[in-house]
């Protein structure tokens, strides 16, 4: 989820909706490499959505987010900053704000990867998607880090904040870690057979008898 910028004081992040959706952009820089690149999420219009073969029976209403209020002094120094951090890819946007509390919406600025980038990915199979994810990394971290860490702040934003996608796709990442952990239990069993030989020569020490 993209970052929204509001200029004013420094406040608490606050919840928010959106009557845009979220979909996935090539990462060259931060979750891949030019070479290998890895999946970010970006969001997109409805319209452009629910042309999609790939959209889910059950649209969702709203998009959450965490919108920052930036005190006036760092506003500057933030966009420049944002500007470097997005520049691959995202484009500047407005777009309103709903906070969760019901109070009016506020005006944001919001970093778009729209599909007529080059980065932008279409529809793409869950799986082959979430085993991309699964082995690709780059300069910010592991690609998968990006997407567990996502869903665990959609969930816990609000009651109702999670996004299907983003939890069908991080629920397929962790079947591929335990997959992975248990064939490496399976190829590497002499670690297991070296633990329990020195465990029973330690046994066997305690037991001898001393003279």
């Amino acid at each position: 989820m993209a970052m929204f910028v509001v200029s004013g004081r420094l406040g608490i992040p606050s919840n928010s909706r959106s009557e845009t959706l979220t979909k996935t952009d090539h990462s060259e820089d931060h979750r891949g490499t030019p070479e290998a690149p890895g999946r970010v999420v970006t969001l997109i219009e409805r319209s452009y959505w629910e042309q999609l073969t790939d959209s889910h029976d059950s649209a969702p209403e709203r998009v959450w987010g965490v919108a920052y209020r930036i005190i006036p002094e760092k506003v500057t120094e933030v966009k420049e900053y944002l500007d470097i951090r997005e520049i691959n890819g995202y484009t500047i946007h407005h777009a309103p704000f709903h906070p969760a509390d019901s109070s009016p919406p506020i005006r944001t600025l919001v970093y778009i990867g729209t599909p007529d980038n080059e980065q932008f990915v279409g529809p793409q199979d869950p799986q082959e998607l979430a085993e991309h994810i699964f082995r690709s990394q780059g300069p910010s971290g592991l690609n998968k880090d990006y997407l567990l860490s996502l869903d665990t702040a959609l969930s816990e934003l609000a009651p109702d904040s999670g996004d299907h996608h983003i939890h069908d796709l991080a629920r397929r990442v962790r079947e591929l870690e335990k997959y992975c952990e248990d064939e490496t239990k399976l190829l590497n069993p002499t670690t297991l057979v070296h633990q329990q030989k020195h465990s029973t020569e330690e046994a066997e020490e305690i037991e001898e008898p001393h003279h």
